[in-house]
């Protein structure tokens, strides 16, 4: 499958797909609602607990479901409609953010009701983002792939901008008002999904099987530069994104509030937009292998500016490269799951991925909380920021085949055994 499309096929044209324009919207409300949860969460837990260790749990009883569910997930969304697994998945969670409001609006939400929610949370993403990840090269223009993942994943950026600080000003306002906003976020997320028509759909022939529960793994394995790539960012972020350890620096480090809280949120989005609408205008040219190991590094380079930062202009300089250096890393590993993948295992292979990317942001959280606990939140960051560089350099020697593999227009489907 080739990558380039006619002149007259830029990113309105893309949006004028309608399959693909349902798609954004539903993937960008989802995200929206993900992202007011990062500052209405994190600020209330912080506030209930005054805990760094209970941020980090927010993020571990996140990573249990997805680990937990991570084959029965890529089962059902290739034995299933994707469409309204996501839809499901979506409307789950607007339940469960209702009850947050609700209770939130009373003046009784505890620290432990949270944590239940974000439980739920964790089952609905572990469904949600594999099949989302499988919808993907269904609703894409022919020959549009790397262009569409790069628009999809811009517009989900667009929205974590504005999520985040708008989650900050109205918890300023209201505690309850950020709960409430997700739970119409993700009825509407919900809703868009149910409109998707697709043109290209896969149906199961056969009964399921014990052994295609695992084949997402089997894949995964027997292909080295995917396993390359999908376990350099697993490692990459499970020691150096420390974005988890936010509310401490707007509170006791930067001085800034909440609402300084939801602009740091909002900075390595407003950096993966501007990498994400490049990436849709002009797609990448260089070889793919090299380049994610490059961009891994910068992001462990600019973790440490941020670390060692008081001031909040460099601090949200630094994540905006951060973000940027990531939106890269992202379009270089779902454009090539995606066109390496056959159809069929999708869903599967994608659930994999969730659990070694996704689900790692989580366990990532619970990790840098738990180091910050014990080293201090300045040095949890700029030791994660240098282990991203360690294993940027380390990672060519574990993965030959990452280092030869070559431009994402040059990638062909590979043979499910």
């Amino acid at each position: 499958m080739t990558d380039q499309l006619s002149s007259s096929s830029d990113v309105r044209s893309l949006l004028r797909h309608p399959p693909l324009l349902l798609f954004v919207v539903s993937r960008s409300f989802s995200e929206f609602s993900w992202q007011i949860a990062t500052v209405a969460v994190g600020w209330q837990i912080y506030q209930l607990t005054g805990s760094a260790f209970y941020l980090g749990m927010v993020g571990l009883v996140q990573f249990i479901p997805s680990a937990l569910l991570i084959f029965i997930a890529g089962h059902a969304a290739d034995r299933y409609d994707r469409r309204r697994v996501v839809q499901l998945c979506q409307f789950a969670q607007a339940l469960a953010a209702a009850y947050l409001a609700w209770r939130s609006f009373t003046g009784s939400l505890a620290a432990g009701e949270i944590l239940i929610a974000i439980v739920i949370f964790g089952i609905a993403t572990a469904f949600e983002s594999p099949a989302l990840s499988a919808l993907l090269p269904g609703v894409a223009p022919e020959g549009g792939l790397q262009r569409a993942t790069a628009l999809s994943s811009g517009a989900g950026q667009l929205a974590t901008i504005t999520g985040p600080a708008i989650g900050g000003l109205v918890f300023a306002i209201a505690p309850a008002a950020p709960f409430a906003i997700m739970t119409l976020f993700w009825l509407l997320a919900g809703l868009a999904a149910a409109a998707i028509q697709l043109e290209r759909t896969v149906k199961p022939t056969e009964p399921p099987t014990f052994s295609e529960l695992f084949a997402g793994i089997s894949f995964v394995r027997d292909n080295p530069a995917i396993l390359g790539t999908i376990s350099l960012d697993l490692f990459a972020v499970l020691l150096g994104d420390s974005i988890a350890l936010a509310p401490v620096f707007a509170r006791t480090i930067l001085d800034i509030g909440p609402i300084g809280l939801g602009a740091l949120r909002a900075a390595p989005s407003i950096g993966a937009l501007a990498a994400g609408l490049m990436l849709a205008r002009r797609p990448l040219q260089h070889r793919a292998g090299r380049t994610l190991l490059a961009v891994i590094a910068t992001f462990g380079a600019a973790m440490i500016v941020f670390g060692l930062s008081k001031s909040l202009p460099l601090s949200l300089a630094a994540l905006a490269v951060a973000g940027f250096v990531d939106m890269i890393s992202v379009n270089i590993r779902a454009t090539t799951l995606a066109l390496v993948t056959p159809m069929e295992l999708q869903g599967r292979v994608n659930a994999v991925e969730w659990v070694f990317i996704g689900a790692s942001n989580e366990l990532g959280a619970f990790e840098s909380g738990a180091v910050a606990s014990l080293i201090g939140t300045v040095g949890a960051v700029v030791a994660g920021g240098a282990a991203m560089i360690g294993i940027a350099a380390t990672w060519p020697r574990l993965f030959p085949a990452l280092t030869r593999m070559g431009r994402l227009d040059e990638l062909r489907p590979a043979t499910a055994e």
